[in-house]
């Protein structure tokens, strides 16, 4: 009998010596997977008793308190020191940080090592993507993204997760693949229990991680405001349409955007008060005031602080979203939650799929049909 041999692959070189610049709970579970593959990891922390928490007793105190982290993985509080030596460099903060963070970073990063940029958003009033604000400040570096349906601290328990990792190709990637940044950063990341897929379109990915959160406030405020499964299948259906069309208006695939960086973390997202965009959303709907929410506290939601940005960038290359621009009005209190998505709702009647342009005037007249039922829309 003869057995059939796999066929031989090119093997594929990773990075070693990873800085991972950012201690939040998603930063922490980046650098606990880069330990787990054997790589040698230094975390930057800005907050010194997080740092000590976790050479001290290998947790994170403040942001996953109750995971188990490798006993390799190395914090610190200098910049200068976390960046010495290192093969790659992942940056996990605040989309709003990236600028002055990436600054930072090029103080002391060497020429020509790649940078994975792991904040989701869109910069407002510059319309750039996280990579692109990271290049205007570092300049000639390989930049790209690690996104996914990915909750940090699922992924830093080891549960089984899988991410794409985007860098564009250069031609001679196109030649070699296996030796490309988006693959040697894929070995360096995968375990037994986070899989990695590779991708080459960046700006796919980029805008499925930042249009996903206000896709989900959108969801968590028609949770909030009692309404069902169908409402919520139907915002991560259209949801996905809008980052589709915003996509491929600005030289990505719609194809990406079905992939984990999109439907994926989509689907994620939408699906959970873990994330806090659905949480933001479900307390709003609620009737929750938003200084009110998460208890008072100042926590940061992605997708609040992207809205605007997004729809921004939508406008300024002609595409509708009409679902972020209702989340949008209803954040910056220019509309009532319940009346914009009457309005939503109502819009004119269009086709699916667009190609074939068929548009036109809902019958239902909303302002002239008194409604019984407050969670009608």
């Amino acid at each position: 009998m003869t057995v059939t041999q796999r066929p031989q692959r090119p093997a594929c070189r990773p990075y070693d010596r990873i800085a991972v610049i950012g201690a939040g709970a998603w930063g922490t579970a980046l650098a606990a997977v880069a330990a787990t593959a054997g790589r040698k990891v230094r975390l930057f922390s800005r907050d010194n008793q997080v740092a000590q928490s976790i050479n001290a007793d290998h947790v994170n105190t403040r942001y996953l308190p109750d995971v188990a982290l490798p006993d390799t993985l190395v914090a610190v509080t200098d910049m200068a020191a976390a960046l010495d030596g290192a093969d790659a460099v992942i940056m996990v903060v605040p989309s709003r940080a990236v600028r002055s963070v990436a600054a930072q970073v090029a103080r002391y990063i060497v020429h020509g090592v790649p940078v994975a940029v792991c904040s989701k958003g869109i910069e407002p009033t510059t319309g750039l993507l996280m990579t692109q604000v990271a290049e205007q400040e570092l300049g000639a570096h390989p930049l790209g993204t690690v996104s996914g349906p990915t909750f940090a601290r699922e992924t830093a328990l080891g549960h089984p997760t899988a991410a794409s990792v985007a860098f564009p190709f250069t031609p001679m990637d196109r030649l070699a693949p296996h030796e490309s940044t988006a693959a040697r950063f894929a070995h360096t990341l995968s375990t037994e229990s986070f899989r990695t897929y590779i991708s080459d379109d960046l700006v796919g990915v980029e805008i499925g991680g930042a249009v996903k959160n206000v896709i989900a406030i959108a969801c968590g405020m028609m949770t909030g405001a009692g309404f069902a499964e169908n409402t919520r299948a139907a915002l991560i259906t259209r949801g996905m349409e809008e980052m589709k069309v915003l996509a491929e208006a600005l030289g990505g695939r719609r194809e990406t955007v079905t992939g984990l960086s999109g439907a994926g973390d989509l689907t994620l997202t939408c699906s959970s008060t873990t994330s806090r965009n659905m949480s933001l959303g479900v307390q709003l709907g609620q009737g929750t005031a938003r200084a009110d929410c998460f208890g008072g506290k100042p926590v940061v939601v992605e997708g609040e602080a992207n809205a605007t940005s997004v729809i921004d960038l939508a406008r300024r290359v002609g595409v509708s979203m009409p679902i972020c621009e209702t989340v949008d009005a209803v954040l910056t209190g220019h509309a009532e939650l319940r009346q914009a998505f009457r309005d939503l709702w109502t819009r004119p009647i269009e086709a699916e799929p667009r190609a074939l342009g068929v548009s036109f005037t809902n019958p239902v007249m909303v302002a002239a049909t008194p409604i019984n039922d407050e969670r009608q829309i």
